[in-house]
């Protein structure tokens, strides 16, 4: 079930932005009087599930379940119908149109994607919040919990309150590792026992960061333990554990938080050891044996159960530009990303990814608000590269006439033939690239 909620929650989400990209095209089109041969939802090669003729266009569903297109009359695109092409211009089609009327179309889809991307961010703000737990609270400091964390100069208890020249306010171990990869941080600064300490970070660690912890994180929050739940038929029921105890001691080793109590404990798989209980203001003295896994079948409480969170709720109006700040905040973060791939302070071959590495990024329960973000920020995503200029995608077309519009010259329906058909091979051997290099990452288990 799981696999098939990814797959599932990867065509809807899709299938929102091609379909509304698409009516960014669909619709200025139709107001410029422009014929729209096509409109399909899902590529139909050869047959299609279903279809309508409406007017002059035929509205569809193809078999292929990714992607779509409009089909616009007098137009180089991926159709390759040059047959049209070959005969003389009519009135109603996309060549005869003045150059101007012909850019708004091709930006339709573009300008359509950006603002979708606002609008949900805009629309989860005003249903959810933000919700956020200030560093400032994690009294406790950090756990590291990668070998890389120590290397980089980190201590368990240190409390980060800056990474570069951007203050560690909000309590994010993802957004550490995006201060080195994206903004390019060469120091960050810590409380260690009350004393600020700035420790320098070398530059070799956006490459390492970007190559193997896409989805790791060097440290968590440091936490009391208290147990939430016991299992029936556990090795923590068969003990005497109860809910609300706290682990305080692993085989006589002080265990002070969560994370170090769970550690300590996995190094005694199928052991009977003595563990140090806290219960009531007492201290219990149990026997408890992990099982194969180094498991005792406890529920532990969140981190939110000793750290007070933020709730920032945001009103209808308010939601907007706030929703815009959120959408051009991540696009900014992107274009940061690029210029770290074109300084080769991050390889390209790791930041490249197919529509693998998008089903990988929804969870497997469908959390509807992850949906919503991933749906936001794809969006914004397949904005900004249809918007670059590359023949066979909107930017191209939009490069060429804006060429158009200040020599004066049109390009001749031969040389955007091949213009596209170079555009489209080009994008299918990155596409086929990305592909291979996802399909690596998984044989290595990455």
């Amino acid at each position: 079930m799981g696999v098939l909620s990814i797959v599932l929650q990867l065509i809807l989400s899709l299938s929102i932005l091609v379909v509304l990209h698409e009516c960014g095209h669909f619709f200025p089109a139709k107001w410029f009087n422009t014929r729209v041969e096509k409109f399909y939802l899902f590529f139909n090669p050869y047959f299609s599930l279903f279809k309508i003729q409406k007017g002059e266009t035929e509205y569809g569903l193809g078999w292929v379940p990714f992607g779509g297109y409009v089909k616009i009359s007098g137009m180089i695109d991926e159709s390759m119908d040059t047959e049209q092409m070959a005969g003389e211009p009519q009135p109603w089609e996309f060549r005869s149109k003045p150059a101007w009327q012909r850019l708004i179309i091709m930006v339709g889809g573009v300008v359509v994607n950006f603002i979708l991307g606002f609008l949900i961010f805009a629309g989860m703000l005003w249903h959810w919040g933000e919700t956020y737990i200030p560093s400032a609270n994690v009294t406790d400091g950090i756990y590291i919990t990668d070998s890389l964390g120590y290397e980089l100069g980190l201590q368990n208890g240190d409390k980060i309150t800056q990474v570069g020249d951007v203050p560690f306010e909000k309590f994010n171990p993802g957004a550490f590792n995006m201060g080195i990869i994206i903004n390019d941080a060469r120091t960050y600064k810590v409380n260690r026992g009350g004393q600020e300490v700035v420790l320098p970070i070398g530059e070799q660690y956006t490459k390492v960061l970007t190559k193997n912890y896409k989805n790791k994180t060097l440290f968590t929050a440091r936490f009391p333990h208290k147990v939430t739940k016991v299992n029936d038929d556990s090795p923590a029921k068969k003990a005497g554990l109860q809910v609300d105890d706290a682990i305080v001691k692993v085989n006589s080793v002080a265990t002070p938080s969560a994370i170090e109590m769970a550690l300590e404990m996995r190094k005694y798989k199928s052991e009977t050891i003595p563990i140090l209980v806290k219960r009531n203001g007492q201290l219990v003295p149990l026997n408890v044996t992990p099982n194969e896994e180094g498991a005792i079948g406890i529920g532990n409480a969140p981190m939110t159960d000793f750290y007070d969170p933020t709730r920032v709720k945001y009103g209808f109006l308010e939601s907007f530009p706030a929703g815009v700040t959120k959408g051009v905040g991540f696009l900014k973060d992107q274009l940061k990303a690029f210029g770290q791939i074109a300084d080769d302070r991050i390889d390209a071959t790791d930041s490249l990814g197919s529509i693998v590495s998008i089903a990988r990024m929804f969870d497997s329960g469908w959390d509807w608000q992850r949906f919503w973000q991933i749906t936001a920020m794809l969006s914004i995503l397949l904005g900004f590269f249809n918007i670059l200029p590359i023949p066979a995608l909107d930017g191209g077309y939009v490069m060429f006439l804006l060429y158009e519009i200040i020599s004066g010259r049109k390009p001749s329906d031969k040389f955007m033939e091949y213009a596209t058909l170079f555009g489209f091979i080009l994008m299918i051997c990155l596409m086929i690239f990305a592909l291979g290099l996802d399909v690596t990452n998984i044989f290595k288990g990455n």
